[in-house]
Parts: structure tokens; C-alpha cells; sequence
């Protein structure tokens, strides 16, 4: 690429980055669209509770969202990792693995999080298919079937509270010694919800569709569905090699303004809240983009 030089620098190039893109492009801003092409849902089969786009392919969204985006020409695309950032007189500058070197004035980011999966055998195939974290997004086409939810505690608590809203054929696996109090087990047994306390070997599953969840003792569960919320980073450290605030919940810190604690730097999206949605990281993209235009045409006014 040619242009070194732009106003923002988005890392991050899914439903938020190309969100964020469209809002500065359509403010004729100098834009380039860093990103690595792993989407955090790449593997899940549709994408719902995003109005006009309800239960279409994630890659179909985004593919759209990018032909769209490409329309307004002051907005650019890299393919590629960004690896380095520092924070300079006028701006910033970020570089990429294979040795490019871009500047701006400003940085958002919309790079999402990884996803840290326990060892058992067969839930990475089955994430995002049959294994959800968000009844939101895809409790709907599992309703009243057999669900079982991976959690313990007071998560495990609440996340069995949440999905008896969606089926009643529920059961809770805490992988491993009960971190329940003796009242919240009362509960729950008392709403027919079955606590299996023995470690979990495997998943038995056809094509990511799970059929049986495995313990260690051989014992096996049937279910069509299970929801689990795995540990997850960061995907992108930049932000927080620049100095951003990063929260107890392993989250980029951002104000009602998408701002961070850093002048400059801005995040949205997945790799800024728990809630983690197609049609969110949309909003939140859209509205910081606005924000940063804002911020531009003020400093370019004082």
C-alpha cells in the first residue's frame, strides 16, 4: 500500500471495524482497516437477533458490510497483523508483521477476543455451533431441547437462572467440585435442574453438533446444546502496550464516547463488553466513528 499516512487507524476489520469504517468514510476520512481476517464466530453456522440480517451467515454479513464499505474511497483495506503501536508527537504509529508501517491521528480499536477453550476433548469443534455463550443470539433455535450449561458458582447460578427462560430440560455440569452454596442448590433442584458434579472428558458430536457430554468416569448426558462462557483475551495487545485501561473482566475500558483513558485511542465491540453481538459491535462501531470525526474537526477548529 502506497498511503502511509491517515486520519484513523481502525485495527480490526469485522462487524465493528467495518462498522466504524462506513461512519468516517461517509465523513470523507482518510481510513485504514488493519485486520487479520480470524473472526471471533467464523465458525458459527448464522448469525441472529440483528434485524434484516436474522439468521444469515456471519461471513455473508460481513462480506456485504465490506463491499459496501469499499464504495466510499478515502477508506482502505490491509490484510495483515498489526504488531507494534507507539504513541507519537502527532499521532500514532502502528506497524504491521510483515514490515509495513502506517501513521494517523488518531486509533480505534475494534479487534475483538479470543476465546481460551477448556481441555475437553471436542469443544472447540462444537463452539459456536452447538456449544453458544449467548442464549440471545442463539437460544431460540435450541428452545425446550436438552441443554446442559458448563459453568460453577455464582456464574453457575445465575447462567442456570437465564436459560431455564429458553427450556426447562436443563441440567448444570460444574466440571469439577460444586462451588454452589447449599441455598442456590436447593434452588435449582427445586426448578428440576440436575447439578453433575464429575469432570468432563469429551463431547461426543457429529460435525460440531453435540450428543452426549462424556465425564471422566465414563458416565455420559445427552443433550442438543450446551452453553459455556470460556476465559478469553485480548486479541490484539496493542491497546494495552499504548497504555489503555484494561478491567477486571479483561476488557478495553471505554467511556459512553467509545474513548479510552489514552487521547486518541478509542475502542468497540467484543473486545469492549461482555455483551457480545453481531448487532452491538455494529453500534458501537457506527457511533464511534462519529465520535472520532467529532473529535477531528474540533482539533482541526482549535
Amino acid at each position: 500500500m502506497k498511503q502511509k499516512d491517515f486520519d484513523v487507524i481502525i485495527i480490526g476489520g469485522s462487524y465493528s471495524g467495518l462498522s466504524a469504517s462506513m461512519s468516517l468514510g461517509r465523513s470523507l476520512r482518510q481510513v485504514v482497516v488493519i485486520d487479520s481476517g480470524l473472526p471471533c464466530n467464523r465458525q458459527t453456522p448464522h448469525s441472529h437477533n440483528f434485524i434484516t440480517q436474522d439468521g444469515e451467515k456471519p461471513a455473508v454479513i460481513s462480506a456485504k458490510a465490506k463491499l459496501q464499505v469499499e464504495l466510499y474511497k478515502t477508506v482502505h483495506f490491509y490484510n495483515g497483523l498489526a504488531i507494534k503501536a507507539i504513541k507519537k508527537e502527532n499521532g500514532f504509529e502502528v506497524s504491521t508483521e510483515s514490515g509495513e508501517v502506517f501513521n494517523s491521528r488518531k486509533i480505534l480499536f475494534a479487534s475483538g477476543v479470543k476465546d481460551l477453550f477448556p481441555q475437553i476433548k471436542g469443544f472447540a469443534d462444537c463452539w459456536g455451533i452447538s456449544v453458544l455463550h449467548c442464549p440471545y443470539c442463539h437460544g431460540y433455535e435450541v428452545k425446550n431441547q436438552k441443554t446442559a450449561i458448563i459453568a460453577n458458582g455464582e456464574m453457575a447460578f445465575e447462567y442456570a437462572k437465564l436459560i431455564s427462560n429458553w427450556t426447562k430440560d436443563l441440567r448444570l455440569c460444574t466440571n469439577g467440585k460444586s462451588e454452589l452454596t447449599l441455598e442456590q442448590a436447593q434452588i435449582l433442584k427445586k426448578k428440576g435442574i440436575s447439578i453433575f458434579e464429575d469432570e468432563i472428558d469429551s463431547f461426543e458430536h457429529n460435525d460440531g453438533y453435540v450428543s452426549n457430554i462424556v465425564f471422566r468416569n465414563q458416565e455420559k448426558v445427552e443433550v442438543k446444546a450446551i452453553y459455556s462462557k470460556p476465559p478469553f483475551e485480548q486479541h490484539c495487545s496493542l491497546s494495552a502496550d499504548l497504555g489503555c485501561d484494561i478491567n477486571q473482566q479483561g476488557l478495553v475500558k471505554v467511556d459512553a464516547m467509545q474513548k479510552t483513558n489514552v487521547p486518541g485511542i478509542y475502542a468497540s465491540g467484543d473486545c469492549t463488553t461482555q455483551m457480545r453481538s453481531v448487532a452491538i459491535a455494529v453500534s458501537t462501531g457506527s457511533f464511534a466513528g462519529a465520535v472520532i470525526n467529532k473529535d477531528l474537526i474540533d482539533e482541526d477548529f482549535a
